[in-house]
């Protein structure tokens, strides 16, 4: 087997990089800021959470779908496929910021949480 290509390896103190990295791109809602914002907008909660796509932090962080979106950006920026390290750093940070969110906050998914990681990554 090959040693990981510089693209490839991630080193251990590098997952608390791309943590850190993570966090500080989040912008995330308590329910009640949420709502005060909706209502500025002049729309009800419910049509403010399905026009953003809002949900509980720790779940739109911990989902498949910024998953994939992440390794698509990430095979974006490299033009190649991504490999099996950097699919797995990719859930191991995004399963580390799900965990590290208070439960009650909320976030949209649409975020730029996958261009972000995929910079710090690519």
């Amino acid at each position: 087997m090959n040693p990981p290509t510089p693209a490839e390896a991630i080193a251990p103190q590098d997952h608390a990089t791309l943590l850190a990295t993570v966090i500080a791109a989040l912008s995330t809602r308590s329910l009640n800021h949420f709502a005060a914002e909706a209502r500025l907008d002049g729309e009800s909660l419910q049509q403010a959470v399905e026009r953003y796509e809002i949900d509980y932090a720790w779940h739109v962080l911990g989902s498949a779908r910024l998953r994939e979106a992440t390794v698509a950006r990430l095979e974006a920026r490299l033009k190649q496929p991504a490999s099996a390290a950097q699919q797995r750093c990719i859930a191991e940070v995004l399963h580390a910021a799900a965990s590290a969110q208070d439960p009650e906050l909320l976030m949209s998914f649409d975020n730029d949480v996958a261009e972000q990681l995929a910079a710090a990554l690519g």
